[in-house]
């Protein structure tokens, strides 16, 4: 099969607007929780805690850009919803960080796979206030814009992308979905490259209130904001949702050496497991058994992993099933990988939040350390060598990202540092 690296990538989220900014925020352990403005007729029933995109404009995301790119995506998503102009402006970055913008593959040899499924519903609900006091001025694009697809639709007309694309979907595991699903068409041969598009869930406040009646969602002890996602924390409450999007790019190693690409990763394996399930509830079986088989697809054995990008979503349920996962995978001896959750500090970015946290895991590898776990005071017992409240340097040859979702989804990716 053809080896599939990684030669690009691009992220926007609370705590950073790009990929450099991203390596010193989760260097720093910056964090972006905070609380929303809301109003309305009901707003303390309203769930407060987020970690936002602090005055998020396209115009502003683009800047940087090559001019004409930036006239393009001012073309065809100024007047996108948010989600899309997220999009937009981290397949931006991706693209040139990749080198495609000036060494560019035929567009027939191009694809495009966007994680994520329900993004737009603030917009839906903005647009139905707007419907309700006038139908006849409903959005003439809006048929497009509600359906995920517009994600594909705009970004590859935007990068002049023609191979394959599509959506796809496993709730809080649609990242990962997404990483396997263009690494199988790079491997297929399908395509030489394939763009891996963590898209932003764009949460309305009935979806908010939901997760939160749901007892997933963090905000009912009155925390303080910044304290309030405590992955690994025995004071764990839930998640606190993070507006984020992230892109990678995912290319044959010889279509990299044609190109002369700066190589990032290889991805050196990957599982996806269902565990037949519609709930909520996490299964310890299914966790452990994609994290083994990840990392045997790999060619690896679990004492090659250096680092683990968990999960972690400050629940307690998820937490514990995911520490008792690693523990029966990676055992108990010192020599454990290091283990962190990029959420504590950026929030559960839903849909997008495993290519968020796949670049989260390749700037580690690229910067030589690891972030802290954010508010880990009281660490659960379950056995993991978890990162302590500050980075710490580590060389990391290889290291597993996990993700797993509501309705029995589970996933697990191994990166491997270039030359390994």
């Amino acid at each position: 099969m053809t080896e599939v690296l990684v030669t690009g990538a691009g992220v926007l989220c609370a705590t950073a607007p790009d990929t450099d900014a991203f390596a010193r925020a989760l260097r720093a352990g910056t964090s972006g929780i905070g609380l929303r403005t809301v109003d309305g007729d009901y707003p303390e029933l309203r769930p407060r805690l987020c970690a936002d995109l602090p005055g998020f404009d396209l115009r502003t995301a683009v800047a940087g850009r090559a001019a004409a790119l930036r006239r393009s995506a001012l073309r065809v998503a100024g007047r996108s919803p948010l989600s899309v102009q997220a999009s937009v402006t981290v397949a931006l970055e991706a693209w040139e960080r990749s080198g495609l913008a000036d060494r560019p593959v035929p567009g027939e040899r191009a694809g495009l796979i966007v994680a994520g499924h329900n993004l737009g519903g603030r917009y839906a609900e903005e647009v139905r206030h707007r419907y309700t006091g006038s139908p006849v001025h409903l959005p003439a694009r809006y048929p497009l814009q509600f359906m995920d697809t517009d994600h594909v639709g705009t970004v590859s007309q935007l990068l002049g992308l023609t191979g394959e694309g599509y959506t796809v979907g496993g709730a809080s595991a649609s990242g990962n979905v997404a990483v396997i699903n263009a690494a199988r068409l790079v491997a297929a041969g399908a395509v030489d490259v394939c763009l891996v598009l963590g898209a932003l869930t764009d949460l309305s406040d009935m979806e908010r209130q939901a997760f939160y009646n749901l007892g997933a969602m963090a905000g009912g002890r009155g925390t303080a904001p910044q304290e309030s996602s405590r992955p690994f924390d025995a004071d764990h409450e839930g998640f606190v949702p993070g507006q984020g999007a992230a892109c990678l790019v995912l290319e044959s190693a010889a279509s990299a050496a044609r190109r002369g690409a700066e190589v990032w990763a290889r991805l050196a394996g990957y599982a996806l497991r269902l565990d037949g399930n519609g709930l909520a509830d996490p299964s310890l079986t299914g966790e452990a058994e994609v994290i083994s088989r990840a990392i045997r697809q790999a060619g690896l054995t679990p004492d090659r992993i250096d680092y683990v990008n968990a999960h972690g979503t400050g629940s307690p349920l998820g937490d514990e099933t995911e520490l008792a996962a690693l523990r029966e995978v990676f055992g108990e001896g010192a020599g454990r990988p290091w283990v962190n959750s990029t959420k504590g500090l950026v929030g559960h970015c839903l849909c997008a939040a495993g290519v968020v946290e796949a670049v989260a895991t390749l700037l580690q590898m690229r910067g030589r350390f690891v972030h802290g776990n954010a508010n880990l005071r009281r660490p659960l017992a379950a056995g993991a060598r978890l990162v302590g409240g500050r980075s710490r340097p580590l060389a990391i040859g290889y290291a597993v990202s996990n993700g797993f979702g509501f309705g029995g989804f589970n996933t697990s990716v191994v990166f491997g540092r270039p030359g390994m």
